[in-house]
């Protein structure tokens, strides 16, 4: 045991300061907010477009990205012959709604606003998640199980991963939704007691992903159930998992307010 505390010590402290302290650093590899070169996309080229294997991109009447679509792949980017459109390293992708996820050269995504104030009051300062793998691959879900880790500690915001419905405040969803998996989706969401928030991790749960007009598959969660917040990324870094909560409890700032102090 007194080893056990020494090494304790010894190890120091290992939580992240964010977001009262700078984001972690990012992979190199880390793809984040398309960048889009101003008047550089050729008339006529639809080589990105072309590449995209889930369609996420429309060339015409402008250069766009859905991210709700987008499985951050690169291969655009890597086809595109002017360098029109690349990968920053912008964490923040979270958006309330659908159509706040198509991106463009004019406009950034429009990052998610806080709950009213009465869902505030409810939810700002204990929130209870049930996480629900509705057809899957493991990755996403494997993001949201590192938010639980000593590093991340998502619990210091009030915010716990639950083992049951009827204990949780709402569901945090992954996976396209299976056929398989429509019913128990729609089960457990009406097993969390109202009022309740869904929030939608990836771009399977978001659109379908790869799986997107597949027969035995539902194009994500808000085929079934609504949505309040959506995660983009395939799968999305943690970081951005946990900006996309931190906003929808009113617990950032703004990103008007962020913008004015850079």
């Amino acid at each position: 045991m007194l080893k056990l505390l020494r090494a304790r010590i010894q190890q120091g402290h290992r939580t992240l300061s964010y977001p009262e302290g700078p984001p972690p650093d990012l992979p190199e590899r880390f793809r984040g907010h398309p960048v889009f070169a101003a008047g550089a996309c050729p008339e006529g080229c639809d080589e990105c477009a072309a590449v995209c294997p889930t369609g996420a991109i429309t060339v015409q009447p402008a250069l766009e990205v859905d991210l709700g679509k987008c499985l951050f792949c690169g291969e655009c980017a890597a086809a595109c012959p002017t360098g029109a459109l690349t990968y920053g390293r912008d964490y923040r992708l979270a958006a309330r709604e659908r159509g706040d996820l198509v991106v463009s050269e004019t406009e950034p995504v429009r990052l998610a606003k806080a709950l009213d104030e009465k869902s505030r009051r409810l939810f700002g300062r204990s929130l209870k998640l049930r996480q629900v793998s509705a057809g899957g691959c493991n990755g996403c879900e494997s993001e949201v199980n590192v938010l639980s880790t000593v590093v991340w500690d998502l619990g210091r915001f009030g915010i716990q991963i639950v083992a049951s419905p009827r204990h949780a405040d709402g569901l945090i969803v992954t996976g396209p939704v299976t056929e398989n998996m429509r019913l128990a989706l729609r089960k457990t969401y009406e097993a969390v007691a109202p009022p309740k928030i869904v929030v939608a991790v990836g771009a399977c749960a978001i659109s379908g992903g790869p799986y997107l007009d597949h027969p035995e598959a539902h194009n994500g969660a808000d085929a079934i159930v609504p949505v309040d917040l959506y995660v983009p990324g395939c799968p999305p870094h943690p970081l951005t998992i946990l900006d996309g909560l931190l906003r929808l409890l009113g617990r950032l700032e703004s990103e008007g307010a962020q913008r004015r102090k850079q």
